[in-house]
């Protein structure tokens, strides 16, 4: 009997004990959390993130002699025709944010669209913008991972190998031919992407003009392709205006990161090069008033005030190259001014404001890669014709900065009319034109320039500079990725040349 009843117990208790325990597993599960995230969400960090890190304006923008800093230490680089390696130097910026972050999210998206009939057109948008990014990263370091980068959560691939620049290309234009073409406005247009709100058109003419853009690339290292290219995409339907326009409306939330930069520790430490203001004045171009502002008479960066700044653009005075913040106060001395304070900036207000729209590509760059298209006799149509829509189109563009950064219908008449196109210089009037439409956006306006070799530029005269040659022709690669990835690294340093600014890239041949 005892028996019995030490059994009972026993049971009694077990059953007690598995009642205490039922719905334990339901209370470490947060019931609001979503168990999935859409995709499109994640895109949208991708497209987010492609703004252009602060480490652009080290290299990029002093290298095409467009802006600049005199001191040294963290800001040394296209300044003085030096390298700036380290854990995080600026070399590594674009690397850090591109290669690390964007292309991860979108090889994420692709992943989880690929498959899915009904997220086709998402699929697609993807591989447009992983060619967009890719180009990017390829055109300043030379040969990149690839094909097998973005595999490290998926694949568990951490030493991804570095694909030649001609075999990333290659890839590019069969990505853009096939994704563009694949695009069908009949099926879900993913409305929540930021880009383009799903716009199927939109998103066409961008494929195309990237294609554009790709093939134009190519014109030193395979004439041949880069005009079968071109062809290829003006038959597709290129960019139609400047609602065709990519770009990042950035705000409070997700900042310019490099307005942000002008306008925190930077804002005192950054000119327009007189190289780039000169130009600007003795063509009389009216979007200098939209892009500098000189504060007259400051000695210093506090007196950088709104009741000094002046944005006529008959006063500006752009800092000239060859000065560190040793000699720079003597040459500003003898330039009448203040200080080097006094010399003309990018107007952090509206340009160079935190919250400034980022363009990555453009109907005014579209327009103008036709005119030399044209010219080249690849494509129909009057070079002159395109040259100036591409000018007329970028000076309305600037009005997405400010109100006040719109260039008048009429200031673009006079100004296109002083100017002409004139056939015989034409390479060099598109490419220089090319230069002013593409400000800020570094990369681009670092890869046409040595593209086209326009516009014609003297070396920066700095003494001390680590190249042999009269410019840098690409960034070295970071010194985190060649610590964590040092034999695919080596590989490509073998095949592409020495890890320094002057190996060129392989369709920027000699």
């Amino acid at each position: 009997m005892k028996k019995i009843l030490l059994s009972i117990s026993t049971i009694a208790l077990l059953l007690g004990a598995s009642s205490c325990e039922k719905g334990f597993d339901e209370l470490n599960i947060n019931p609001t959390a979503a168990t999935a995230l859409n995709p499109v969400f994640t895109f949208n960090n991708a497209l987010i993130n492609s703004t252009f890190p602060g480490s652009t304006l080290v290299f990029e923008h002093p290298i095409v002699q467009q802006m600049f800093s005199p001191n040294s230490g963290v800001l040394a680089g296209g300044n003085f025709n030096i390298d700036n390696r380290g854990p995080t130097g600026p070399n590594a910026g674009l690397w850090q944010r591109y290669y690390r972050d964007v292309v991860r999210y979108l090889i994420d998206v692709q992943n989880q669209t690929k498959a899915d009939p009904n997220r086709s057109n998402l699929y697609n948008m993807t591989r447009i913008w992983r060619s967009y990014i890719s180009m990017v990263l390829t055109d300043s370091y030379g040969d990149v991972p690839y094909s097998e980068a973005g595999l490290g959560f998926i694949g568990a691939n951490i030493s991804p190998k570095y694909d030649t620049q001609e075999s990333i290309y290659n890839d590019i234009l069969k990505e853009l031919t096939e994704a563009t073409a694949a695009l069908d406005d009949k099926k879900a247009t993913e409305a929540g992407e930021v880009l383009y709100g799903g716009n199927i058109t939109k998103w066409k003419r961008l494929g195309y003009s990237l294609m554009l853009r790709a093939g134009m690339r190519l014109v030193k290292v395979n004439p041949t392709l880069a005009q079968s290219t071109v062809q290829k995409a003006v038959a597709g339907g290129l960019m139609q205006g400047n609602a065709d326009n990519a770009f990042i409306r950035n705000n409070a939330n997700y900042t310019n990161p490099v307005g942000a930069t002008l306008n925190s520790t930077e804002a005192a430490n950054y000119y327009l090069t007189g190289n780039f203001v000169d130009y600007l004045k003795t063509t009389k171009d009216p979007r200098l008033g939209s892009i500098a502002v000189r504060y007259v008479g400051a000695k210093s960066g506090p007196e950088q005030t709104a009741a000094r700044a002046n944005r006529d653009p008959s006063i500006q005075i752009g800092m000239p190259l060859g000065f560190d913040n040793g000699t720079i106060p003597a040459q500003a001395t003898k330039d009448g001014l203040a200080s080097f304070y006094d010399y003309t900036q990018l107007d952090r207000t509206r340009m160079g404001s935190q919250f400034a729209p980022t363009f990555f590509v453009t109907y005014a760059q579209t327009q103008l890669l036709l005119a030399e298209a044209a010219q080249r006799g690849w494509t129909t149509g009057n070079p002159a014709d395109f040259y100036n829509a591409g000018i007329t189109a970028h000076m309305q563009q600037l009005g997405e900065y400010d109100a006040t950064s719109l260039v008048p219908a009429a200031a673009i008449t006079t100004y296109l009319q002083a100017n002409p196109y004139v056939a015989a210089r034409g390479l060099e009037l598109i490419n220089t034109q090319y230069w002013v439409a593409s400000y800020l956006n570094g990369p681009e306006v670092f890869a046409n320039f040595r593209r086209s070799g326009f516009p014609a530029l003297k070396p920066n005269p700095y003494p001390g500079k680590e190249i042999k040659g009269d410019f840098i022709r690409r960034l070295s690669y970071p010194d985190l990725e060649i610590s964590v990835n040092l034999a695919k690294v080596t590989e490509a340093i073998t095949r592409q040349g020495p890890d320094n600014l002057d190996t060129r890239v392989w369709w920027d041949k000699q």
